[in-house]
């Protein structure tokens, strides 16, 4: 029997790590090249090592997602530095945008109230995991009474997971594509809050996946009309031809947290089957 109670015929992984740090320490047991290599982060780390890398990081949170029976997501992509109403130091632009936050907890907050009804296996709120739109996310989450993911990555400045996401389901990145497709492969809403380079690239390479039909269309929302089409003339796309008048009909615009979670409600029910 291994730790876990199971018949194993042959030492697992634990074990045999366990025993080689056991052994005699000569120099041909201190020399990397004996290490296990399951055992040897030198190793791992090679430039050589980056697929087995990649898959690492597509199966661990898929793993915690399955031990936590997390079927569906609700994701929400915005601004890191989207203040909180009455933060200090906020410039004027950005606390103009902190209404979002308020909008970004509440939407959260509701969303979660139906999350806890299925024990918390549906409709979980998905964030990066980061300050401002991400926190005010999990913040909803969590005063619901229930949980919520925070996909975080590493970055060249410090950011650490903000306070609110549940522990067990905070997780690290290196790799934004593995990051990003981790957002979408339990999505049954995408949400899109007011942001800079980072969310423009989640909102663009979200809706590609569903304008080319490699991802059903599920609900997509803009929170704020005013800002996103000050940013994005899409009108200029759809009467230059380099997109579809059809698809803007991918998204919708929203502009508070109770509005969201009707466009949700009656959105088509053939159009809701989430997969990537």
């Amino acid at each position: 029997m291994n730790e876990k109670g199971r018949f194993r015929p042959f030492p697992d992984a634990e074990e045999d790590v366990r025993t080689w740090h056991g052994i005699p320490d000569t120099p041909q047991t201190r020399s990397p090249a004996y290490r296990l290599a399951f055992d040897d982060p030198d190793f791992l780390m090679r430039d050589e090592l980056r697929p087995v890398r990649l898959q690492l990081e597509l199966l661990k949170p898929e793993m915690l997602m399955i031990e936590r029976q997390i079927t569906s997501t609700m994701v929400m992509f915005g601004g890191a530095r989207i203040p909180a109403p009455g933060s200090e130091g906020a410039t004027p632009g950005l606390s103009a945008l902190s209404s979002y936050y308020r909008q970004a907890q509440e939407f959260a907050r509701l969303i979660t109230l139906r999350s806890v009804e299925t024990d918390c296996r549906d409709h979980v709120i998905c964030t990066g995991g980061g300050p401002g739109v991400m926190e005010a996310g999990n913040r909803g989450a969590a005063e619901a009474g229930g949980i919520s993911i925070g996909l975080n990555i590493v970055l060249p400045h410090e950011q650490a997971p903000n306070a609110y996401v549940t522990p067990e389901l905070s997780l690290n990145f290196h790799y934004f594509a593995i990051r990003k497709m981790h957002f979408l492969m339990r999505a049954e809403a995408i949400t899109v809050f007011p942001g800079g380079f980072g969310t423009l690239d989640e909102l663009f390479e979200t809706l590609t996946l569903i304008q080319t039909r490699r991802m059903a269309a599920i609900p997509f929302l803009l929170f704020g009309r005013e800002f996103w089409e000050g940013i994005i003339n899409w009108k200029a796309l759809a009467d230059a031809g380099t997109i579809s008048p059809s698809d803007l009909e991918l998204f919708r615009y929203v502009e508070t947290a109770e509005e969201a979670v009707a466009a949700i409600d009656a959105w088509p029910p053939g159009l809701r089957t989430p997969g990537l």
